[in-house]
């Protein structure tokens, strides 16, 4: 009897020691530092990650090596750049996942402060071809300036979502900053031009002040407003180009067509040609047609229109699939994120990716007018690649700090 006492006794103390162990673990406060190992990444969001980018390179080096030995004389031209990149973008991922991503708040500011300098410097850079103004140049390595714009738009909204997320419901802290920071670099987009760009930080910054708590009427507002702002644009003829990108939209396929609006719509009808002829398995992979000088840029924008006609139906499918697992990886990995930044900068990225890609899908099937909308891990480009690998990174940072005890 007085052994069973003394043993309820150990346990009722071992409990007590136990609970007042916890309890001063949870009071515990966590320092996040620049580096930030965490608990490691998330397996199963690497390795869509490691698909796509297989899966893209590949097919791009398919899309590519009949204009590029058209054009260079070179058809492993397009493939040894692009590997290039993704090698560099490999470890451009890894390595800022390993940067806690706190980091980034302090320096949101500063970040979308770079973003106005890039798009104000491409404006007095010397034009590219077609006249626009986009790129920065580094000796053979060239950014899109609207890349870092993308990013840094995210960012602030993220860190000022998380900063005033009680208050997201007024105009003050709801409405304006969201406002101000699009129509400021929607304004010096213009000027490039680049409307496609200005199209999705558009949709970026609703997703963001959706995400953040600002409420649905001023979204509507706000969409009433940009209404008339693009109305007094087109009287104005300051949408001239945008108005030229939309000639021939819907009319790919009609046989009435002038020489002019037949010319304007090539690459469209060409796009729909490659997807139909893939059918439901697709030609085969490397058997595509319309790349041999019948679709300009295959390697580039237009690159599922070639997967569809290569790999069918079936494969196209597959491959959207893929995708939609990413991103909803992604969206559990900011769901899991241990604070509301974490959060909202994690859904902010990955909405990017598969914004990019619902749009890309309807510009080569002709349900939006032909603008430059590149296809992630897919469409060739070193800049938008690089890019893409240092949100990607980001976002596995959120991962290796999402299971961290809060304090």
């Amino acid at each position: 009897m007085l052994t069973i006492e003394n043993t309820s006794r150990r346990r009722v103390r071992d409990y007590e020691r136990e609970r007042h162990a916890s309890s001063k673990r949870g009071k515990r406060k966590i320092n996040f530092s620049l580096l930030n190992i965490g608990k490691g990444l998330d397996i199963p969001f690497v390795l869509l990650i490691f698909v796509l980018l297989a899966i893209g390179i590949t097919m791009m080096f398919s899309a590519s090596y009949p204009v590029a030995f058209y054009e260079i004389g070179d058809s492993y031209y397009y493939l040894k750049r692009q590997l290039i990149f993704a090698l560099i973008g490999l470890v451009v991922m890894l390595v800022v996942s390993f940067v806690d991503y706190h980091y980034y708040h302090r320096f949101a500011a500063i970040i979308l402060g770079v973003s106005y300098f890039a798009l104000m410097l491409v404006l007095v850079l010397p034009s590219q071809e077609g006249g626009v103004h986009r790129w920065i140049g580094v000796g053979m390595f060239g950014i899109q300036a609207s890349e870092i714009s993308k990013f840094a738009i995210i960012l602030f909204m993220a860190h000022w979502g998380s900063r005033y997320y009680d208050r997201m419901h007024t105009i003050k802290y709801g409405v304006l900053p969201g406002a101000a920071v699009f129509l400021s670099t929607a304004l010096l987009l213009l000027f490039e031009p680049h409307y496609s760009c200005i199209v999705i930080i558009a949709i970026l910054t609703v997703v963001m002040m959706y995400v953040s708590g600002i409420k649905i009427k001023w979204l509507a507002i706000g969409a009433a407003v940009l209404a008339v702002i693009i109305l007094l644009l087109w009287v104005t003829g300051m949408l001239t180009y945008a108005m030229e990108r939309m000639d021939g939209w819907g009319q790919a396929l009609n046989e009435d067509l002038d020489r002019d609006m037949w010319n304007s719509t090539w690459q469209t009808r060409n796009s729909l040609y490659a997807i139909g002829s893939g059918g439901l398995f697709g030609l085969g992979l490397g058997q595509s047609r319309q790349k041999y000088l019948y679709l300009p840029e295959p390697q580039n924008d237009f690159i599922f229109a070639i997967v569809c006609e290569e790999l069918g139906l079936v494969g196209a499918v597959l491959i959207l699939l893929i995708f939609a697992l990413l991103v909803w990886r992604g969206v559990i990995i900011s769901l899991r994120a241990r604070d509301r930044f974490g959060k909202l900068l994690g859904i902010g990225l990955i909405s990017h990716i598969g914004l990019q890609v619902v749009l890309n899908i309807l510009v080569i099937t002709d349900w939006l007018p032909n603008t430059g909308i590149s296809l992630p891990f897919f469409s060739y480009g070193g800049s938008s690649l690089l890019t893409l690998m240092f949100e990607m990174g980001v976002i596995l940072s959120v991962s290796r700090t999402s299971n961290i005890e809060k304090s």
